[in-house]
């Protein structure tokens, strides 16, 4: 039996529109082994799903086609050309499901709302399998979603989608693509908006799966350090190419490409030295207009003019056995060039690519060494609660109370970050957004220092709370969501001054100037509306808007998800040099513990509305006291060579916080639960100075963390 399970050679995917034709895929070259997994990475509009979806030939068409190359499966006796089969033939059908089974981006939107979960799996089952009964598949269904983790599946079979979380939803697509025992399984961003730890349950099962079936996986994903955990051999793409392939270790120890080496100095990394992020300037071109010569030359600092703007196809070189690269910094008559000046990147000692002014700028370092008794506290949290009422029958009686926030206590000085992790339904987000009364909260108190004095928030009339806003803004999530589509830039921007009739419009649009400019947009961007704008600059213009007003206090709620690495980068970077030039403080909510470990001083780690742990950036870091934050620490993927480690898996889902249940409320995912821990409720105790944390055992356990 050949090795190879799947040879994708020069594939061309094309867009044909009326403005023009998008070379979505232009000339890409893979090849799957069976047992091994090939992870592909790149940007947003690089041709990665899209190449994922021509081997399904899955692509709309019209406007999208195959206009070239050859997809070539390897089945027993026989090699079928996937590219030539027709798109309503049978032999399509079978191979879809029977040899390759996908896991789509999206569960939430992958599986029909009307139909239950078993239902869909078993109609997978039923067409593919034409021998099985509706009983036989029945049983199928369960055992599969036994084998994926879903708890008492026989139940849950009959559940529908919403019913289930989005990590559950993932583990029933991850059982229907599985459903007729695939030999390749295409996953396309499987870990896309999940927690870290649902994040390493399902790479662990892919894996454990792998194991026991010997079948070929594509990952597809923007996060480089999951690929890197998991993959054999890595494809980096670019504007519908191939620009760097190699073994894990060649492509994270040894990246040649620059676009490569581009995206490795754009991550946040959870261990090792921290730095100063350095993105790629510019942003991804139109496919629809590439440029002549090498697709990368506009945004790399190491262009050569007259070489690589020429108008041919760059070479594919193998550098090294199984490692190729499509660059002309590697051809043979580069070679003989003077070296210039190195970057801090491991590359081949006979091929040196010169430093970067971002490269060589110091970055300042926070966490335990930050003078914290300096700073005045600028916003205090005592005791914040936010229940939501259940509410039931016609008179919509109140039956109970969702605890999104149970009584959480913390301190933010001026000039600080205050980073906020945990899992997702945990209150970080309602915790912020009581802070800023944007919910109106059950109790407790929000103390706002300003001018000498101290501002009850929540006991301010609504009227009175014009000043207070002026104070505190709030960056939101979703950048596509939280700009109003009907508004141009300027009157988005300048929205919170007109709501506190600060300004002329004349001096209105000369602060909406100053502002586009200082979050690094130009003026000319005013009258145009978001949906010409990319995510990043959206989530600069939110930046803006946040701004206008001067507040001193920001609550950023996940503002880098889902963004591409490079973007992640220029934002973060951007919200550091904000903070230093404005003396601003932030609330920073995420659940990625590499962008928590680069922008916050201190970190409160959430669960179930409570703070279980809070203290010093590197102190928490290194010497967790919490079992809930040694498993977040063990379940974020790395870059380094301990990024194949064994895992912390927390087992179940977090309680209900409509009905707690006695004792700690992590007690049944604890490894080191013991009978104290099911009767009394821990309190946030000071085990060691400024570090808090709620665990009846933290004095005698001895937790791992990040970089031990």
């Amino acid at each position: 039996m050949p090795e190879s399970l799947l040879e994708i050679k020069d594939l061309k995917t094309y867009f044909v529109l009326d403005t023009g034709t998008i070379r979505a895929v232009d000339g890409v070259t893979l090849t799957l082994k069976r047992g091994k997994t090939l992870g592909v990475i790149g940007e947003s509009g690089c041709g990665k799903s899209v190449t994922a979806h021509s081997i399904l030939r899955l692509v709309p068409s019209p406007p999208g086609r195959i206009v070239g190359g050859e997809i070539l499966l390897h089945r027993d006796h026989e090699i079928i050309d996937l590219a030539q089969l027709p798109l309503n033939g049978e032999s399509l059908r079978h191979i879809r499901g029977n040899d390759i089974g996908m896991i789509f981006q999206e569960p939430m939107t992958s599986f029909g709302p009307l139909h239950t979960i078993g239902n869909q799996i078993m109609e997978t089952i039923l067409i593919h399998r034409k021998a099985a009964t509706e009983a036989e598949a029945r049983e199928q269904a369960v055992e599969l979603l036994r084998q994926v983790g879903i708890p008492n599946p026989e139940q849950r079979i009959d559940a529908y989608p919403h019913e289930f979380s989005g990590g559950m939803r993932q583990r029933a697509m991850i059982a229907m693509a599985l459903s007729c025992s695939p030999k390749l399984l295409i996953a396309d961003e499987p870990t896309t908006s999940l927690d870290v730890t649902i994040e390493a349950q399902i790479l662990d099962l892919l894996d454990t799966i792998q194991t026991q079936t010997g079948m070929a996986i594509l990952l597809i994903s923007h996060n480089l350090a999951v690929v890197s955990a998991v993959a054999d051999e890595i494809a980096v793409m670019y504007l519908g190419k191939r620009v760097e392939f190699g073994s894990q270790e060649n492509i994270t120890t040894n990246p040649l490409h620059p676009y490569t080496q581009g995206l490795w100095r754009s991550i946040p990394i959870v261990d090792g030295p921290l730095a100063k992020l350095e993105p790629i300037p510019g942003a991804v071109p139109s496919p629809r207009d590439l440029p002549p010569g090498c697709v990368f030359a506009s945004r790399c600092a190491h262009v050569m003019p007259g070489v690589c703007d020429a108008p041919q196809e760059v070479p594919d070189l193998e550098v090294e056995p199984g490692h190729f690269v499509r660059c002309y910094l590697y051809a043979e008559e580069q070679r003989q060039r003077p070296p210039a000046p190195a970057i801090v990147i491991t590359t081949p000692a006979d091929i040196v690519l010169p430093a970067t002014a971002a490269a060589a700028q110091p970055w300042r370092h926070f966490g335990e060494n930050s003078a914290q008794a300096t700073r005045k506290p600028l916003v205090e949290v005592r005791n914040l609660q936010q229940f939501f009422p259940i509410q039931t029958g016609f008179l919509r009686r109140t039956v109970g109370y969702v605890k999104a926030v149970n009584g959480v206590s913390l301190t933010i000085h001026e000039g600080e970050t205050v980073g906020l992790v945990g899992e997702s339904g945990c209150g970080k987000t309602t915790l912020g957004r009581s802070i800023l009364r944007l919910y109106e909260p059950t109790g407790g108190e929000v103390i706002l220092h300003n001018a000498g004095r101290e501002l009850a928030v929540l006991q301010l009339q609504h009227h009175e709370m014009r000043p207070v806003r002026a104070n505190m803004q709030m960056i939101f999530q979703d950048p596509f969501a939280s700009l109003n589509e009907r508004m141009n830039v300027l009157q988005n921007v300048i929205e919170p001054l007109v709501c506190n009739d600060i300004g002329t419009p004349k001096t209105r649009e000369e602060k909406a100037e100053k502002l586009l400019l200082q979050v690094g947009l130009r003026p000319e961007h005013l009258r145009r509306y978001p949906h010409s704008f990319s995510g990043g600059q959206r989530q600069r213009i939110g930046i803006a808007r946040a701004l206008a007003i001067a507040p001193k206090f920001i609550v950023a709620d996940e503002p880098v998800f889902a963004l591409d690495v490079s973007v992640q980068a220029q934002i973060l970077n951007l919200m550091h040099d904000l903070q230093a030039e404005l003396g601003l403080s932030y609330l920073f909510i995420s659940h990625d513990m590499a962008v928590i470990r680069y922008m916050a001083d201190r970190i409160a780690v959430m669960y179930v509305g409570k703070l279980v742990e809070y203290s010093p950036r590197d102190l928490l870091l290194r010497h967790p006291a919490h079992p809930y934050t040694e498993a977040l620490h063990s379940a974020v993927p790395r870059l380094t060579q301990y990024n194949r480690r064994n895992r912390i898996m927390l087992e179940g889902s977090p309680p209900d916080p409509s009905n707690l249940p006695p004792g700690c409320v992590f007690q049944n995912r604890c490894r080191y639960v013991e009978a104290r821990c099911r009767k009394e409720e821990p309190t946030l105790q000071e085990i060691a100075p400024a570090h808090f944390v709620a665990c009846h055992r933290a004095a005698e356990l001895t937790l791992v963390g990040i970089g031990r």
